[in-house]
C-alpha cells in the first residue's frame, strides 16, 4: 500500500529524533547554570544563522518553483518565518548585553556555523521534496529546545516575554508549515520523486550539525568557567 505524506513525514521525524542527551548545553540553561556570556554567544550565533537560512530558503523557493512547484510555498513560508524570527531575536540579544558594536566585532564559531553552511548546500544541491523531509525532522527537535530555553530564560535569568519571543516563536505549534510540508511531500510522492534514503541522509547531517552547534556553545561555557 502506498504511504501518505503524513506517514513519510512522521517516519522521517521519528527516525531522526536526536538522543535525549545530544544537546549538552540545554540542561545547563534549563537549570540556570549556563553563563550569561554563553547566552550572548547564542544570540550572536543565531543572528548569523537566521540571516543565512533566510537567504538559503529564498534560493530553495526559487529552485522549487522551477523544479517542484508544490514545494515552493513551504520554502517561501520558511524564509518569511526567518524574517519574523530575526526581528524577535534582537530583543533577546539586547537582554544579553549585545549591541551593534559588539555584534559587528563578533567572530563566529565554526562549530555553530556548520549548520547554516549545510542548509546553504542543500539550497543548491538538494531535491526540494527531500529537503522538506530533512528540514521538517530537524525543526521538530529545534522547537523542543526552544520551548525549554524560553521557560528557563524567564525562570532563571529574569528575561521578559519580549526577550523570550524568539524562542516562543519556534516553540509554538506550526500548523501552516506542517500543512505545506505535507502538500509538498504528497505531490512528490505522487510523481515518484521522493528519495527517502537521501532525505534521511540530509536529515542525519542536519541533526549532526545541530548537535555541533550546541556542543560548541557548551564547550565555550565550560572553558569560560
Amino acid at each position: 500500500m502506498e504511504r501518505t505524506a503524513r506517514e513519510v513525514l512522521e517516519a522521517t521525524t521519528g527516525g531522526l529524533a536526536p538522543h535525549p542527551g545530544a544537546n549538552r548545553l540545554l540542561p545547563l540553561v534549563a537549570r540556570g547554570a549556563a553563563r550569561r556570556e554563553t547566552l550572548a554567544a547564542l544570540a550572536l550565533e543565531q543572528r548569523l544563522v537566521i540571516a543565512a537560512d533566510r537567504r538559503a530558503f529564498h534560493r530553495m523557493a526559487e529552485r522549487a518553483a522551477a523544479e517542484e512547484p508544490a514545494a515552493e510555498p513551504f520554502f517561501t513560508l520558511l524564509a518569511e518565518g526567518e524574517e519574523l524570527a530575526g526581528e524577535r531575536l534582537g530583543t533577546f540579544a539586547e537582554a544579553c548585553g549585545v549591541d551593534e558594536a559588539r555584534a559587528a566585532a563578533y567572530e563566529p564559531l565554526p562549530g555553530c556555523q556548520a549548520y547554516p553552511a549545510y542548509v546553504a548546500w542543500l539550497a543548491l544541491n538538494g531535491a526540494p521534496a527531500d529537503v522538506v523531509l530533512a528540514l521538517s525532522a530537524n525543526f521538530s527537535a529545534w522547537g523542543g529546545y526552544c520551548a525549554i530555553i524560553a521557560q528557563a530564560l524567564r525562570r532563571h535569568y529574569g528575561h521578559s516575554d519580549e526577550a523570550c519571543a524568539f524562542f516562543d516563536f519556534f516553540a509554538g505549534p506550526a500548523p501552516e508549515p506542517e500543512r505545506r510540508a505535507r502538500e509538498a511531500v504528497q505531490a512528490a510522492l505522487d510523481a515518484g520523486r521522493v528519495n527517502e534514503a537521501l532525505a534521511h541522509r540530509h536529515g542525519r547531517l542536519l541533526q549532526a550539525y545541530e548537535t555541533m552547534f550546541w556542543t560548541t556553545l557548551w564547550e565555550l561555557d565550560r572553558d569560560s568557567a
